[in-house]
C-alpha cells in the first residue's frame, strides 16, 4: 500500500511538472520575452527595398499635395534618449507581440527619428486613412494590432511601392504568393495594390506563418525571407526557434527585419517624443465600395460623376491601365458623397466605355464632350449634372508628346507643369529611362 502511495504521488509531481512545463511554454509563445541581447554584428544596413520605398514616397503624389502638420512642438530637431527609456516606452506599449530593445534596435529608431523625419510625418498622416483598414481586419482574423505598422516598412505606406525583385503593394506581395492567397494580378488588374483585398492576404499569410512557427517573431521574419528561409537557419542552428537565437544564421536584410518592425512601432506611437507631426494628407475619411458589372474608364467616370482622375487613380491603385474590366466581380471606392452618383450615371459610363478606344483616348489629343444619362428613378425624372447643367461633364484633356534625342522626364514634366511620378504612372514607366520616339501622353 505505501509503495502505491508513493507511486502514486511521482505520478502526480510529474504531471504537475509537465503542466507547468506546456504552460510555460505556451506562455513564452503568446508573449515573447521583451529583452533581448545586445547584437554585435557590424554588417547592420537598411534593406534596399524598406530604404527604396521609403525614398519613393517623397515623390509620391501623397508627399507632394501633404501639408505640413500642425502640431504644437517647441523644435524641428530630434531628441535623443537613453537606452533606459526606449525600453521601457516599447515595454509599457499593450501590444501581444514582445517589443525588446538592443542596439540593432536602437539604430532604426534613429533611423527614422533622424535621417527619415519627412517620410515619417508623411506616413503619419497616411495612416490616418490605412490604419483603421488594417485594424479592422487583423481583428476579423485575430492577428494582433501591432502588425497594422508592417506596411509601414515594407512600402512605407506607398500603393505603388515596386520592390527590385518585383513585390508590389502595400503589404509587398510577390505575383506568386499573391495569386496563392486569390490575388488577382494581371495586365489590367493587380489586386497587390488593393489597400482592402491585399490586407486580407496578408491576414492570412500571417497567420498560416504563426501556425508553423508558434512564434510571431520568427512569422514577421518569415513574411521577410520565406519560410524555407528560417527552415534552413533552424536546422543550421541545430534546432533552435527563437528569432534572436536564430540571428546569426539569417540572411542579413532578414535579421534587420525584426529590429526594423520594433523600430516602426516605436516611431508610430512615441513620434511626438522626437518633434514629429503627422502631415495633413487629404486622403478621404468616408469611402465605399460600389460594384462595377461592365468595363468601366476612370476617365469616364470621372467626366460623368465630376471627380478628378487622381482621387479615383488614389483609391483605387488596383487598375493599372485606369480600367475596370467587365466579366468579373470588381469593386470601385469612392468618397462617400460619390458613391450615389455612380449609380445614377453608370448605364451611360458602361455605354461610353465600351465604345471608347483606350488606346486612342491615351495617345491622341483632346477628346470631345460627351453627355452622360442619369438613370431614370421611379418617377421617371432625370438626374442634374454638376454645376446645374443636365448631363454635362467637362473632359479631360490628353496630349500626346514624342520624345526627342536629349529630352528626360524632368524636363518633359517641367514643360507641361506636371509631376515626374504622375508621368511614369500615366505611362506606365517603371525606371526613369526613355527614347527617342517614344510617345509620353500628358494629362491635362
Amino acid at each position: 500500500m505505501k509503495n502505491k502511495r508513493l507511486g502514486l504521488l511521482i505520478a502526480i509531481l510529474l504531471l504537475c511538472i509537465e503542466c507547468l512545463f506546456a504552460q510555460n511554454n505556451r506562455s513564452n509563445k503568446a508573449t515573447p520575452a521583451a529583452s533581448a541581447p545586445n547584437v554585435q554584428d557590424n554588417t547592420i544596413a537598411v534593406p534596399q527595398a524598406f530604404n527604396s520605398a521609403l525614398d519613393s514616397l517623397v515623390y509620391s503624389y501623397y508627399a507632394k499635395h501633404a501639408k505640413k502638420g500642425r502640431c504644437k512642438r517647441v523644435s524641428d530637431a530630434n531628441v535623443e534618449y537613453s537606452d533606459t527609456v526606449y525600453k521601457k516606452r516599447l515595454a509599457n506599449l499593450p501590444y501581444e507581440i514582445g517589443m525588446p530593445y538592443n542596439n540593432a534596435v536602437r539604430s532604426f529608431i534613429d533611423f527614422y527619428a533622424v535621417k527619415k523625419r519627412r517620410q515619417v510625418e508623411n506616413m503619419l498622416g497616411l495612416g490616418k486613412y490605412y490604419f483603421p483598414i488594417f485594424e479592422d481586419i487583423l481583428n476579423k482574423y485575430d492577428i494582433p494590432m501591432e502588425f497594422k505598422y508592417l506596411p509601414v516598412i515594407e512600402s512605407a505606406l506607398n500603393t505603388g511601392a515596386v520592390s527590385p525583385v518585383g513585390a508590389a503593394g502595400l503589404w509587398q506581395f510577390m505575383p506568386s504568393t499573391a495569386k496563392m492567397y486569390g490575388l488577382e494580378v494581371n495586365s489590367l488588374v493587380d489586386e497587390r495594390r488593393d489597400p482592402i483585398k491585399a490586407s486580407h492576404a496578408a491576414a492570412l499569410y500571417l497567420k498560416d506563418l504563426h501556425r508553423i512557427y508558434g512564434d510571431w517573431h520568427l512569422a514577421i521574419a518569415a513574411y521577410n525571407c520565406g519560410p524555407g528561409t528560417i527552415n534552413k537557419a533552424i536546422r543550421r542552428s541545430g534546432g533552435k526557434k527563437d528569432y534572436w537565437s536564430l540571428y546569426p544564421y539569417l540572411p542579413a536584410e532578414t535579421r534587420s527585419y525584426v529590429p526594423i518592425f520594433i523600430a516602426a512601432n516605436y516611431i508610430m506611437n512615441y513620434y511626438s517624443n522626437h518633434n514629429l507631426c503627422p502631415a495633413e494628407i487629404d486622403m478621404p475619411v468616408y469611402t465605399d465600395s460600389v460594384r462595377v458589372e461592365q468595363k468601366a474608364l476612370f476617365s469616364e467616370v470621372s467626366k460623368a460623376i465630376n471627380i478628378p482622375i487622381e482621387d479615383l487613380e488614389i483609391l483605387n491603385p488596383q487598375y493599372r491601365k485606369d480600367i475596370i474590366p467587365g466579366g468579373g466581380v470588381y469593386y470601385l471606392r469612392l468618397p462617400t458623397h460619390y458613391a450615389s452618383k455612380f449609380l445614377q450615371y453608370k448605364d451611360s459610363i458602361y455605354a461610353h466605355s465600351s465604345s471608347t478606344n483606350m488606346q486612342s483616348s491615351r495617345e491622341e489629343g483632346e477628346d470631345e464632350e460627351v453627355a452622360y444619362a442619369p438613370i431614370r428613378d421611379a418617377r421617371g425624372a432625370r438626374g442634374r449634372g454638376a454645376k446645374g447643367k443636365k448631363g454635362r461633364r467637362q473632359s479631360v484633356k490628353n496630349v500626346s508628346y514624342k520624345v526627342r534625342k536629349g529630352d528626360n522626364l524632368i524636363d518633359i514634366a517641367n514643360k507641361y507643369n506636371v509631376n515626374v511620378s504622375d508621368v511614369k504612372k500615366w505611362n506606365g514607366i517603371r525606371k526613369n529611362k526613355i527614347m527617342a520616339g517614344q510617345r509620353i501622353t500628358i494629362r491635362k
